[in-house]
């Protein structure tokens, strides 16, 4: 991408001013070198997205921005209802609810050694992943719409966790203003048995030994020691948010005019966060977010089991559960004052600062994790949200290390076998149903993560706690 385009605030902070439809400046943070590694389109989808109906003081790219649908992404963007703001299905995306949660295992990388081959093959075998994978639940309609309002608390109450863990999930594992009528009943359909799996694409469990720790203080507060295991679960909604999202874009694009709405790309399809339509999408999502949550909640049931069975006496406990595909209200100051206000995080993390309400009681003075997902064979993060962060970007940061070429691309380049063999040359064990999708997923189709983690910070989104290095990944 082009320098010449940016006023340049910091060395990490690149801003466009306003101009033609833009309603507000467009912001990237990330260094000059991640900058000039963006394709063109992040640039234009930004602009665009600054020229969005009610959105508050700017568009904003986390480091790992590319290319998207409608909103880049690593694309922040918040609306106001007040003022005519808009919610847009393009600015959550279709993976709704997408997230992360890291749990401690409470060993250490010598004790997992021996049964590291039996682990791999044994979580690979016990967690469906891939293309259509289905799960050990199967919903009747009663019991979609009750996963649909309950989210992990569903789970738990059906026997999958305990309510400890529910206190570090986001919401508090179940998102508020869910409703399981706005989601039609093809979503419903393609949900009936994909509770419990990973799906495909760039989702995993991860085995990860901790292997430096940047922040001893936030890190003891996070039980993290080097030396020892986490398991990291990255996925999302699976069919009932993909199709939620095909929906409702279609909805919105149609509607756009009545709404006196003249949208710069079809991708950005919105509508009035207080119209019928707006509300709809809103109740839909949220039963969305549930779903991934009370998703994440079943895998998590099914690695514990895993573990039970090879490692007795272990025991998997949440260090916390955060998802980058939302939009959210949330109240945040704007100008001096406290504004409730609607904020699209789509590839990006919220990651709230010491002393905000939502943080459980015993992580409020410390800050928020913020857990950022590596590309199979190199590092993971977990960071920290900052009291610096809480005034930028709408309490956001980055939430991984964003693709730098197409999976079509990557295909072209690199075969699943042979990466396979060169990941396990290295210690990393992969098991996924398809080569091709770890072609697509190859660690040399993303940006280099360590830079992307080491701009949110200095760009103070989130400050690092403890590196991750991966032992085994189930791809999907």
């Amino acid at each position: 991408m082009d320098l010449a385009r940016f006023k340049q605030v910091s060395e990490v902070e690149w801003q466009v001013a306003p101009s033609g439809r833009m309603r507000v400046p467009a912001v990237i943070f990330a260094d000059q070198a991640l900058v000039r590694e963006m394709d063109d389109k992040v640039y234009e989808q930004l602009t665009n997205v600054a020229s969005l109906p009610g959105i508050v003081q700017a568009a904003y790219a986390m480091p790992d921005a590319h290319w998207g649908y409608g909103f880049p992404i690593g694309g922040v963007a918040a609306f106001d209802a007040d003022a005519g703001g808009v919610v847009s299905a393009g600015g959550v995306g279709f993976d709704i609810s997408c997230g992360v949660r890291t749990l401690h295992t409470g060993r250490r990388t010598d004790e997992i050694a021996p049964l590291k081959q039996r682990l791999a093959d044994r979580l690979f075998a016990h967690i469906p992943a891939g293309v259509g994978s289905t799960g050990p639940l199967r919903l009747n309609a009663a019991g979609m719409d009750a996963m649909l309002r309950g989210g992990a608390r569903w789970a738990v109450e059906h026997g999958y966790g305990s309510a400890a863990d529910l206190d570090r999930i986001e919401e508090r594992g179940c998102m508020a203003g869910a409703d399981p009528d706005k989601v039609s009943e093809q979503a419903k359909r393609r949900q009936r048995d994909e509770i419990g799996t990973l799906g495909s694409g760039n989702h995993y469990l991860e085995l990860q030994e901790i292997m430096e720790i940047h922040d001893a203080k936030a890190a003891d507060r996070f039980r993290l020691r080097v030396g020892e295991v986490v398991v990291s679960i990255h996925c999302g909604s699976r069919g009932l948010g993909h199709q939620i999202g095909t929906e409702f874009l279609r909805q919105m694009v149609a509607a756009a005019p009545s709404y006196g709405i003249e949208l710069p790309d079809r991708e950005l399809a919105c509508a009035p966060i207080t119209s019928p339509l707006g509300q709809a999408y809103l109740g839909a999502m949220r039963a969305a977010i549930n779903c991934a949550l009370a998703n994440r909640q079943v895998i998590t049931h099914l690695a514990r089991q895993v573990f039970a069975e090879l490692l007795p006496g272990t025991h998997l406990t949440l260090i916390y559960d955060v998802s980058h595909n939302t939009c959210k209200q949330e109240l945040h100051t704007v100008d001096g004052q406290s504004r409730r206000l609607h904020v699209h995080r789509k590839g990006a993390t919220r990651a709230f600062g010491p002393g905000h309400p939502a943080l459980p009681d015993d992580l409020r003075d410390i800050g928020q994790p913020v857990l950022i997902g590596g590309s199979m064979g190199t590092a993971s993060y977990i960071l920290v949200g900052t009291e610096t962060g809480m005034t930028r970007a709408f309490s956001s940061a980055c939430h991984g290390a964003g693709r730098a070429m197409s999976r079509h691309q990557a295909t072209r380049q690199w075969r699943g076998r042979s990466l396979v063999d060169a990941l396990a040359s290295q210690g990393i064990l992969i098991r996924s149903p398809s080569l091709r999708g770890v072609a697509e997923e190859a660690p040399g189709a993303y940006k280099n993560v360590s830079a992307v983690v080491e701009a949110a910070e200095r760009a103070g989104l989130a400050r690092k706690v403890a590196r991750l290095k991966p032992l085994v990944c189930i791809k999907g």
